[in-house]
């Protein structure tokens, strides 16, 4: 259900328009055929389009930025949770869960509401006569807020699970021997949490490369992520070949963010089996 799908995709980019191809093939536009062994020209082509090119940049650019922010939220929310223990703390806790019950698509008209050239945001801003608010609705900015909205509850979660598990007595024992509260973060609780950090980061970063209902729905016509430039070509342009090379792009970068990932808990692992 998922391997010969993707290899029909793979060989169908490589110019293989036959066997389980041959169906999409009779209705796509632009596409490169291979008559002998293999072509490339489909991927030539889509990484020579100068709009492909700058959609691929804004992709990067836009997941890069909203996994330092998702790990930087996710941690700062965390960490305040495990070291106070008050009401404050509790109504922090339930509020950062809350997007998980909220659909992605009702958050996206959500933010749309705030940020837009009509929202809320902006008229307040113009009621309190602030003329120059700038307008995030449909711009990338939105889709960042958007991807923060929608990542940082599984953040939250997976950094609060991992900075529970550290001991209480090995932070009393950084404090008794004179560490200040950032020492004590620096040394005991950052490195006790690398795991959940890297989880945090590397799904985060590959969930935002394929996601489509944040940028199509409060993202830029233009430059915008792949996800919805896939969907374009595919649907709108009728050149599917193009849209499956574009989805072989978002595979190769989430691979390289998986890898990251995979090196981090075998690195744990070796550590582990090293200290017992």
């Amino acid at each position: 259900f998922i391997g010969f799908p993707v290899g029909a995709a793979i060989a169908y980019t490589l110019g293989k328009t036959g066997g389980p191809n041959s169906t999409v093939a009779l209705i796509a536009q632009r596409q490169h055929v291979a008559h002998h062994g293999v072509t490339t020209g489909a991927y030539r082509e889509v990484l020579g389009n100068p709009h492909v090119r700058t959609d691929l940049y804004a992709t990067i650019w836009v997941t890069l930025i909203s996994v330092a922010l998702v790990v930087l939220v996710s941690w700062a929310i965390a960490l305040y949770l495990r070291l106070t223990n008050n009401w404050l703390s509790r109504v922090v806790s339930a509020l950062s869960v809350i997007p998980l019950f909220i659909p992605v698509v009702i958050a996206s008209y959500a933010i749309l509401t705030f940020y837009a050239a009509t929202g809320f945001m902006k008229t307040l801003a113009y009621h309190l006569g602030w003329h120059s608010f700038p307008t995030l609705g449909y711009t990338l900015t939105a889709v960042v807020i958007g991807e923060i909205w929608v990542n940082v509850p599984f953040g939250v979660l997976m950094m609060s699970s991992g900075l529970n598990s550290v001991p209480n007595a090995l932070i009393e024992a950084a404090r008794d021997a004179g560490a200040s509260l950032p020492r004590t973060v620096r040394s005991v609780l950052l490195p006790m949490n690398v795991i959940p950090t890297v989880i945090v980061a590397t799904f985060t970063g590959i969930y935002v490369l394929g996601s489509f209902t944040v940028p199509y729905l409060t993202g830029p016509s233009a430059p915008n992520l792949l996800g919805v430039s896939m969907q374009q070509f595919f649907g709108s342009f009728n050149q599917p070949q193009q849209a499956e090379v574009m989805a072989m792009i978002v595979f190769v970068l989430a691979a390289g963010i998986g890898t990251i990932y995979v090196w981090a808990n075998v690195r744990a692992a070796k550590r582990a089996s090293s200290t017992t």
